[in-house]
């Protein structure tokens, strides 16, 4: 899909209509971690640079459509304000009445903060009237939350329509990185898909059996699909009502030529916590009374061959309880080997999903990947192959 950047806008002395993501942890009214609002700063400097004076769209929270103080957008000002190194001015506390008045206040070099979108209920039922009134508050309109992209919201789609629209920075680098991966990669094309369901993968690998080369299965699935071969997994977290659904996808995946790779030995332990009593065994010998935690050595060495033979790599999901040493062990290891490759340049590494990013970082490795995504559903669905509202507004 083709669609515009801000280096294709005019952005000189004009108002951009800026859709962010900057939905952060609060605690006690201070920001805890400020990642989402350091990462709109490309886009926010690109626009001043250009020209062009920021008015920030952005949700917080789900007030489902009433004005919820502790909801405010207002509480991140200060950490927005030390991103930027500037003052933020800040307008729409009184039903968005003065909004429009304010923005036309703005002298270049301002930046502007709207009350939270979700304060009215037009938002997410993407009324056009709302989408009407959002569109006098600016020029341009630029998309720079592609982990709001999913929805279809007045500010996210139809907006889009109502002014000469283009991603943002951290937009168009999501998209990019999500097109190289998926769209035309280089091949061979690795897919890690990990995490404790099948059930709520399954739309994910029925997109990837027919798009990717080889697909590692970790974590809870990888047991799911081990007792669908009739292999007993003892007390571990399975979905036995899953075992119909995992022989399909294998047979479908056999049948258009994608390998999948299980384990072919594993790490059980008879407790869940950290420095349990553990053993590595055959994926064939998982004893009644014991859990299957982790992939074993022998289950990583098939990954990083893997990994050495492929030109591009999608992760989501870890491939055991990572949160719980010792059972990291394969996670961190098949993670450390994706990132010497990429920083080798032998691999194009992109990676997304809640706990892939926290399993990434608690391997070291984040920073060495190709491309991280933090969008979380939106992530998940592009993968999915399903059309994305907020993406397709941005084509015309």
């Amino acid at each position: 899909m083709a669609w515009k950047t801000l280096d294709d806008m005019d952005l000189d002395g004009k108002r951009v209509l800026t859709r962010v993501d900057i939905n952060v942890p609060v605690e006690e009214g201070r920001v805890t971690d400020a990642t989402r609002i350091t990462r709109i700063r490309p886009t926010v400097r690109a626009i001043q640079d250009g020209g062009g004076i920021p008015v920030l769209l952005a949700h917080f929270g789900r007030p489902k459509g009433r004005t919820v103080p502790e909801m405010s957008l207002k509480q991140v000002l200060p950490a927005l304000e030390d991103a930027f190194g500037q003052a933020v001015k800040f307008a729409g506390e009184d039903g968005y009445d003065d909004v429009a008045a304010a923005t036309r206040a703005l002298a270049p070099g301002d930046i502007l903060l709207v009350e939270n979108t979700r304060f009215h209920a037009g938002e997410e039922a993407n009324d056009p009237a709302f989408a009407d009134r959002l569109a006098t508050f600016g020029d341009v309109y630029c998309n720079d939350a592609f982990s709001a992209a999913h929805r279809a919201h007045a500010s996210t789609e139809a907006l889009a329509h109502r002014l000469p629209a283009c991603a943002g920075r951290l937009m168009e680098a999501e998209l990019t990185a999500l097109e190289t991966a998926l769209g035309d990669p280089a091949r061979p094309l690795v897919a890690v898909v990990g995490g404790a369901k099948v059930s709520t993968k399954l739309a994910l690998l029925s997109n990837l059996i027919g798009r990717v080369d080889t697909l590692v299965i970790g974590g809870g699935m990888a047991n799911t699909f081990l007792a669908a071969q009739g292999l007993d997994v003892g007390t571990s977290l399975a979905e036995h009502d899953m075992a119909g659904t995992a022989r399909e996808i294998m047979d479908e995946a056999r049948t258009g030529g994608c390998r999948i790779l299980l384990p072919s030995d594993v790490v059980v332990a008879r407790a869940f916590r950290a420095d349990a009593p553990h053993e590595t065994l055959p994926a064939t010998g998982c004893p009644a009374d014991a859990m299957i935690l982790d992939a074993g050595p022998d289950s990583v060495a098939a990954i990083a061959a893997a990994f050495h033979d492929a030109k591009t790599l999608i992760w989501n999901g870890p491939l055991g309880a990572f949160e719980i040493p010792p059972f990291d062990a394969a996670t961190n290891a098949a993670a450390r080997i994706a990132a010497e490759l990429t920083r080798a340049g032998q691999l194009t590494s992109v990676a997304g999903g809640g706990d892939t990013v926290a399993a990434l970082n608690q391997a070291g490795v984040a920073d060495d990947f190709s491309y991280i995504s933090t969008a979380g559903g939106a992530f998940l669905e592009w993968m999915e192959g399903k059309t994305l509202p907020g993406v397709a507004a941005l084509g015309g």
